[in-house]
Order: C-alpha cells, then sequence, then structure tokens
C-alpha cells in the first residue's frame, strides 16, 4: 500500500556550503499529527509543513516548493550505492513514503494523503551545492544527476494534518504524459525534452519562464 513512511522536519543548522551558511535540510522524524497548508508564493513563503525551517527563501520554499518527497526505496538504491544507512529525511524531504514510484509521477498528478490533505506534483528536485555538503559525498550534484533519482516537490490544494502511516491515493492523473523524471531529465541532461514541458500547466511559474527561455534560445540559434 503507498503510504507515509515518516514525516521529517528541520531545523536550522550551519553548513559551510550553504548560501546563507545555514540550512534547514536536516530533516528528522516526527511523531504525531504535523498540519501542512500552502506558505504563501516563492521568496516569502517557507514550507508547508508546520514547524519546518526553511533559511534561503530565494530557492527554497513557497507554494510550489511547499512539500518535498522522496522514496524509501530510493533512499534504498542509494544506501547501497553508497555504502551508508540513510535515514528518513536525511535528503531533507518532509515526507518519506513506501509504496509509490516517486519518479514515475506526473506533474499535476494529485494526491489525497490522509483524511484531508491534497497535494498536487509541481516539479523535481534539483540538486545544490549545500545538498552536497550535507551529505559529504564528493562529486554528489554530479551522482545524484546522473542516477535522476529527484524525488518530487508538490503545492498544497487543500490543507490538512500528516503523520506517519497514512494513505496515499492518488486522486488523478494528467493526460500529458511528462513525469517527474523526464521534467528532471529536461531541465539537466537531455534539453531536448524540454518542448514536452511547455505545455504543462502545474508547472510552476518560474519553470515555465525557463522553458520559454529556452526554447526561444533554441529558436534564434536555428535562425
Amino acid at each position: 500500500m503507498a503510504k507515509v513512511l515518516s514525516v521529517n522536519i528541520g531545523s536550522k543548522r550551519e553548513v559551510r556550503e550553504a548560501d546563507l551558511g545555514v540550512t534547514g535540510i536536516d530533516k528528522r522524524p516526527v511523531d504525531g499529527p504535523v498540519a501542512v497548508a500552502a506558505p504563501g508564493p516563492r521568496g516569502v513563503g517557507a514550507s508547508g509543513v508546520a514547524g519546518d525551517v526553511i533559511c534561503d527563501l530565494r530557492h527554497h520554499g513557497g507554494d510550489d516548493q511547499a512539500v518535498y518527497a522522496y522514496a524509501r526505496e530510493d533512499l534504498d538504491v542509494w544506501a547501497a550505492e553508497l555504502g551508508r544507512d540513510l535515514p528518513p529525511g536525511v535528503f531533507g524531504e518532509n515526507l518519506t513514503t513506501v509504496g509509490v514510484d516517486l519518479t514515475g509521477t506526473l506533474i499535476g498528478e494529485r494526491w489525497r494523503v490522509g483524511s484531508s490533505l491534497v497535494l498536487e506534483v509541481t516539479s523535481p528536485r534539483i540538486p545544490c551545492r549545500t545538498f552536497a555538503g550535507w551529505l559529504g559525498e564528493r562529486g554528489w550534484v554530479k551522482t545524484f544527476t546522473q542516477r535522476a533519482l529527484p524525488g518530487a516537490y508538490f503545492r498544497v490544494l487543500e490543507p490538512g494534518p500528516v503523520q506517519a502511516g497514512d494513505a496515499v491515493t492518488v486522486l488523478s492523473r494528467p493526460d500529458h504524459g511528462v513525469t517527474i523524471g523526464t521534467a528532471f531529465r529536461a531541465f539537466t541532461t537531455e534539453p531536448a525534452l524540454l518542448p514536452d514541458l511547455a505545455a504543462v500547466e502545474a508547472l510552476p511559474e518560474y519553470d515555465k519562464r525557463k522553458v520559454r527561455r529556452a526554447l526561444e534560445r533554441r529558436g534564434a540559434s536555428a535562425g
């Protein structure tokens, strides 16, 4: 059964590689229900998960990155490859899931989590130097990019509580076929896929602008 294995909340800590010198990437499992709601626009809103800290509001958080989820199955792949224990929350995810193919979820796919929380898939996580510094793995950004198991960001459509053990139910899936994996590869290693993203309505506006600029540059160079 698809469900939430753990709900993870971060506190501020110093990391040399972080742009601001501090980060909330160190997230740990918590007991009991946690409120989830839309936090506000990017640059103003932080995490959608109550009590969770996001330090760099310029690059993280906001309505389109209100919740970040990563699959326990994908953490297990990394644990085997890196030869180290990777507990829930270590990738900075708010929700560690089981029984869900997060890489195969569609942009705009909607989930009910637990009794009332409704989330919508928005975009993949793109690795940064804070992530690399936190894990302490040499060449981590390149390694993570090549493996293409990015996890997924969500916006909150209907607020509600979430806790470990909550069932994940897919309410709807759009018909465009663009998955989290497709979007990740388009933004990183396979820019030829960018045209597939152009008509995806649920993609965050800042990602839509990125796609438009890339396609405009391609058109100009072709002309």
